[in-house]
């Protein structure tokens, strides 16, 4: 639980939907810190996605590691002056950097350097970043190498590799081995494992038990998943400092921007502080090809600078893709409309604090056939109605839909948002205690006693009741879903204030004639 938590402090600042693009309001892991991580770590909710729910699903896979343990003062020197934020993980990387520079000081005092570091995090946070800064501060060699370079099919090649990189980096002296993605090959042990995963994780912890401290390596590994490490790998001796590089708060993302910032003609109209206000959940990574997103475009239009213009098209583009001309009927066209107001309607009167950037019924570049563009507020906590709240405005393209058009008249586009609302209600059923008893987790007690049967029933009736309210609610604000639905139809696409503006003057009216 201790892991656990920052991660949910986190996630709760991000609680904003979004759509097939970026996994957002909900990924595929069933892990709750996986849902809430990756889940709403977005600013996007794509409505109607019906073509992208029916094709097949593709998934990248990155490149292989370093095809050898490469010295640091081979490549261009990184230091802790072009690291931005991670200001935590940052203290605890400055006695490793005292330590690599006189190691003999520590032997003096009996002080015995933790043998391996763990930074473990979402992608993207720069962990790699912070590991080669460390060896650019100390100067000393940075041998760097992916945890898949281990894993092989034959037996005892990953070991020998895990053997051969220790030997290389005690003839070097002083040195830091980095071994990114170190879950590839430390795994938890279990009747599945393969012997030679087994064999590989079994070098890996021998070495890390019997090397020499006092010589100067220190070992820095790097996971997105550290709840899937062997408990061999954590225990003091081995990896026995761990650090969560998570992702940025707001001053924290300022502080990227600035850095990624000052070497690009910014003009008097781009406001960092408001960029760092939008990108809610972004990571290191993320902003950095926000800002050259922009760049590229600015460059194509080639008038000197980088306007606020090519910020926000930018940031579209990044989080929903490039708009495309729509081919869609008139029938289709008014579908996507109501469906991607039911969204925005729901959000305004469920999730205010949630600013709406963007409404569009125009295809994107990732597949969907109209979406809602969220800012969401950063909280330090998420509470049981937030989460529910985030399920209506998921299922609100769907009830919009029922509602005007009729439950015969429904279409497939909403496959998206029904997927991510029941993984949300099942973290909410399974892990969270929050649908009716609020001390149990159904799914350790899976785990432990194979009970708990009727955990799928309990979220088919959570699911149920927020569907039924959604459906209230919209049935209540019909005028102001039509307005904006015909507001969309005019221009096809809206930024977030004039959309709020649209349906706020259309709530009002309907409270003044009420009263």
């Amino acid at each position: 639980m201790k892991r656990l938590y920052p991660t949910l402090l986190a996630a709760a600042a991000l609680a904003a939907v979004c759509g097939v693009m970026m996994s957002a309001t909900l990924g595929a892991g069933v892990d709750f810190r996986g849902v809430l991580s990756r889940g709403l770590v977005a600013a996007a909710l794509i409505g109607l996605a019906g073509a992208a729910a029916l094709r097949p699903q593709y998934q990248r896979s990155g490149g292989g590691g370093v095809k050898g343990a490469v010295p640091q003062d081979q490549k261009r020197t990184c230091t802790f002056q072009n690291v931005a934020a991670n200001e935590q993980a940052l203290n605890s990387l400055m006695e490793l950097k005292d330590y690599l520079k006189q190691p003999e000081k520590y032997v003096k005092y009996g002080a015995r350097m933790p043998r391996g570091v763990l930074l473990y995090g979402p992608p993207g946070t720069g962990k790699t970043l912070l590991a080669r800064a460390l060896a650019g501060e100390a100067g000393v060699p940075f041998f760097a190498l992916s945890g898949s370079d281990f894993v092989e099919k034959f037996v005892g090649v990953g070991a020998s590799r895990v053997r051969e990189l220790f030997k290389k980096a005690r003839k070097a002296g002083r040195c830091v081995i980095f071994i990114d993605e170190i879950d590839a090959m430390g795994k938890k042990r279990d009747e599945a494992s393969s012997d030679e995963r087994d064999q590989t994780l079994n070098a890996l912890l021998s070495e890390m038990s019997g090397f020499y401290t006092g010589d100067g390596v220190v070992v820095i590994a790097a996971t997105n998943r550290i709840e899937m490490l062997d408990p061999a790998l954590l225990r003091p001796g081995r990896f026995d400092r761990q650090i969560e590089v998570g992702l940025p708060g707001w001053s924290e993302r300022l502080s990227i921007l600035k850095l990624h910032g000052k070497n690009k003609p910014l003009s008097e109209g781009v406001s960092l502080e408001r960029m760092a206000a939008q990108t809610v959940g972004f990571s290191g990574a993320s902003l950095e090809n926000l800002l050259n997103e922009a760049a590229i475009l600015a460059a194509a239009r080639d008038d000197g600078a980088i306007e606020k213009e090519d910020i926000d098209r930018a940031f579209r583009k990044t989080v929903a893709g490039e708009d495309r001309p729509s081919v869609a009927s008139a029938r289709e066209r008014n579908v996507v409309a109501v469906h991607e107001a039911g969204h925005a309607l729901v959000n305004r009167l469920l999730l205010p604090e949630n600013r709406l950037a963007r409404v569009s019924i125009l295809p994107s570049g990732h597949g969907a056939a109209g979406y809602n563009l969220t800012i969401p507020a950063e909280r330090v906590m998420v509470g049981k109605r937030e989460l529910e709240s985030q399920i209506c405005v998921l299922l609100a393209g769907r009830a919009a839909e029922q509602v005007v058009f009729g439950e015969a008249a429904l279409t497939a586009g909403a496959a998206n948002d029904i997927a991510r609302a029941t993984e949300l209600a099942a973290a909410m059923v399974l892990e969270l205690g929050l649908n009716g008893e609020p001390a149990v987790s159904v799914r350790v007690l899976q785990r432990q006693c194979g009970g708990a049967g009727d955990a799928a029933d309990g979220c088919r009736a959570l699911l149920r009741r927020l569907y039924d309210e959604t459906g209230e609610l919209i049935k209540q604000n019909i005028r102001a879903l039509d307005r904006l639905a015909e507001r969309l139809l005019e221009a096809e696409a809206l930024d977030g204030e004039e959309a709020e503006a649209v349906l706020d003057a259309a709530l009002s009216n309907d409270r003044r004639e009420s009263a």
